[in-house]
């Protein structure tokens, strides 16, 4: 399911927001979430952002757009759910009644901030467990010792 975000209340609904300081680190936190959970989305944030945007380069699995000087970026994600063609399958993203009713009336799922938040949080605290290469536990065979040995040029 895509996730349409709204940016800057989700920033301020936060308590740590200091934690994350500014849209590109709030940006980074919501990348990896998307990224653990194996889903994509959008996140767009009021006005014409910082005019320094190389803080949201190499952002994975979320495209990251400013409303523009002076606009407002509710107006910019009602449109995004009203044009968008399978809009059951979005889940929108903001405590704000006016973007919650327009998901409801396109049969988006709705997810209020600080519910996603708490759900971001949890997920990315996970530990990920990595399996070890056998050869880690087994070591090195025989013929392996000999090549590397050969390789260093140290003799037995």
């Amino acid at each position: 399911m895509p996730f349409i975000i709204d940016g800057h209340n989700l920033l301020w609904s936060i308590e740590e927001s200091r934690e994350w300081g500014n849209e590109a680190g709030l940006c980074r936190a919501v990348s990896g979430y998307l990224k653990a959970v194996g889903e994509t989305g959008e996140i767009i944030f009021d006005g014409a952002g910082p005019k320094d945007k190389s803080g949201f380069d190499n952002i994975a699995n979320l495209e990251v757009f400013f409303a523009g000087p002076g606009k407002d970026a509710d107006t910019v994600i009602e449109d995004k759910i009203r044009v968008d063609t399978a809009p059951r399958r979005l889940v929108v993203v903001s405590s704000d009644r006016r973007l919650r009713k327009a998901a409801r009336t396109r049969d988006a799922t709705v997810i209020k901030s600080e519910v996603f938040w708490e759900k971001l949080r949890k997920e990315l605290s996970k530990k990920k467990t990595t399996k070890e290469p056998a050869g880690k536990r087994d070591g090195l065979t025989e013929s392996e010792t000999k090549r590397w040995l050969e390789f260093f040029g140290i003799e037995q």
